[in-house]
């Protein structure tokens, strides 16, 4: 056998050698990926949605500095009166010299369309406005930590189920519209949602 022909021989098996290596190497499935089950996830998104884009959660869910007052008790779709914005420090809280907690105080006002009230009444962060956006839309947002306070969907969860003002959205007050179903409900949707890979709609 010429040196040649050794070296080939040489290099043949080296290569045949390192294979079972190099597939050893390769990257492993992740036993704890969640499948996307859309049969079962879809369904969840749809409750979770309802209440997500109801006014009582869409109205201060904006992406410019003006709440909304919408809902069935209103008729027409407006803009909050007496110049209600975000407040000029970004903060939602409203301008210095008009909080939103002048008027909007930690529980409901007993009279009927008075004043709604839950501990830090403000408007959610910009970052986090799905104002009329479609279900789509809103679902990426909500898996998105960038867009949704920086939370895991267990924490987004956690905060539908927990949170004072979030919470005012199921009982917002004589005269108002409540969102659909209760707190611990949409935790409940959430959770399967979640289970089932969170898939969103197509469109």
């Amino acid at each position: 056998m010429t040196v040649l022909a050794r070296l080939l021989t040489a290099a043949v098996i080296t290569m045949l050698a390192a294979s079972p290596v190099h597939a050893q190497d390769a990257p492993a499935v992740d036993d704890d990926a969640i499948a996307v089950d859309r049969e079962k996830g879809l369904p969840e998104w749809d409750k979770i949605v309802a209440v997500l884009s109801h006014p009582r959660c869409a109205n201060c869910h904006v992406e410019d500095a003006y709440p909304r007052w919408s809902g069935a008790h209103y008729g027409t779709t407006r803009i909050h009166a007496f110049n209600i914005s975000r407040g000029e420090d970004g903060s939602g809280f409203g301008n210095a010299a008009l909080r939103c907690t002048s008027c909007h105080f930690s529980s409901n006002s007993s009279k009927l369309h008075g004043p709604p009230g839950a501990p830090l009444w403000h408007l959610a962060p910009a970052e986090m406005a799905w104002w009329q956006k479609s279900s789509a839309e809103i679902c990426a947002q909500i898996k998105d930590p960038e867009r949704n306070g920086g939370r895991t969907l267990d924490e987004v969860a956690t905060h539908v189920r927990d949170d004072p003002l979030v919470g005012w959205g199921w009982v917002p007050g004589p005269g108002r519209e409540p969102a659909p179903g209760s707190a611990d409900e949409t935790f409940r949707a959430i959770e399967r949602w979640a289970a089932a890979g969170a898939p969103c709609p197509a469109d």
